[in-house]
């Protein structure tokens, strides 16, 4: 991530592959790009297939990966995404009886069903740092899909996702069996109604996980963090930790492949991670962040996308002149 921020004015028009990695704030609700912003704060990112490796079949927003990247035969592959589907159906089913188990007994049927679907599509989850304290606010950058399942796994906890994810098939089922709290990104007005629910359940000594960025980056750059999640934090007075997530090869080599970015739909990331071999999530819990040791949401949220950043082994933007004073 750079220091630059591109600031599209109503109707501008900004090409993905020109601001690959570089911190982007989008103002404006006219189209950027192929997107066309709902409101003025609607979260964007300019990653698309242009972010992804060159590959060796299938094209860039193909299956394959990048030429050199390990990867399985396409029969595995297949064999892997029936694997998964499997999972999923057999997720489905369970979540129906999630009513009846009491929170401990949610909390290890999720688990075994998160490690059955890495384990179909060969991904092993590597975690350092310390253990997430209860009632905390996990906030992490985001790049894929497996991201959901790497927060749950290092700790339990209600994802923060966006309405759409209600209605996909199968997974919004099991997305509200989990617990998970929905946001209509769309509507600025139910940002407040979130966030009071959020501080209600770190109040009750939930843990809650948000993707501050608001959207999906390739993994070489970042958005910046939104700062109203953190705003439940003050509210409830709970701790705030941070999560750094990358995707590496067997090589311990960063992976964009896995990236679900663009146009293209979750389909063809699936098929993407399917291919190949060795994927690495790794996540490093970093040291918990205090509310009370930051002047207000803002800073808080700066803080969290700076350790982040550093991290990853990406560089930080300044705030002054990247994201409003206004901006959720």
């Amino acid at each position: 991530m750079t220091a630059g921020a591109v600031a599209p004015t109503h109707g501008a028009r900004v090409a993905g592959a020109a601001v690959a990695g570089m911190a982007v704030v989008a103002h404006g609700t006219g189209p950027v790009g192929d997107v066309v912003l709902a409101h003025p704060w609607m979260p964007w990112s300019p990653c698309d297939e242009s972010c992804l490796p060159a590959c060796g079949s299938g094209g860039s927003g193909g299956s394959g990966g990048e030429v050199g990247e390990p990867r399985v035969s396409a029969v595995r592959a297949s064999l892997r995404i029936a694997g998964a589907f499997g999972a999923l159906l057999a997720g489905a089913v369970v979540a129906a009886a999630f009513p009846l188990l009491g929170e401990r007994g949610r909390a290890w049927v999720m688990r075994w069903w998160l490690r059955l679907v890495l384990a179909a599509f060969g991904v092993r989850l590597v975690v350092n740092g310390p253990a997430v304290p209860r009632g905390a606010l996990v906030v992490a950058n985001h790049t894929s899909w497996l991201d959901i399942m790497a927060l749950e796994l290092i700790a339990p906890c209600r994802m923060v996702a966006k309405r759409e994810v209600r209605d996909w098939f199968l997974i919004g089922r099991l997305a509200t069996a989990a617990g998970s709290l929905y946001l209509d990104r769309e509507r600025l007005r139910s940002l407040p109604a979130a966030v009071r629910q959020m501080s209600d359940v770190l109040r009750s000594g939930g843990a809650v996980a948000v993707f501050p960025e608001g959207t999906t980056w390739c993994g070489r750059g970042s958005g910046r963090y939104r700062s109203a999640a953190f705003q439940a934090a003050i509210d409830a007075d709970a701790p705030v930790v941070a999560v750094a997530l990358r995707f590496l090869l067997p090589d311990g080599n960063p992976t964009s492949t896995a990236s679900d970015i663009g146009p293209a739909s979750v389909w063809v990331a699936l098929r993407r991670t399917a291919r190949l071999r060795g994927l690495v999530v790794q996540a490093e819990v970093l040291p918990t962040l205090r509310p009370r040791e930051f002047a207000d949401r803002r800073a808080l949220a700066l803080a969290a996308e700076r350790v982040v950043a550093a991290a990853c082994g990406l560089a930080v933007a300044p705030s002054a002149g990247s994201a409003p004073a206004s901006a959720a």
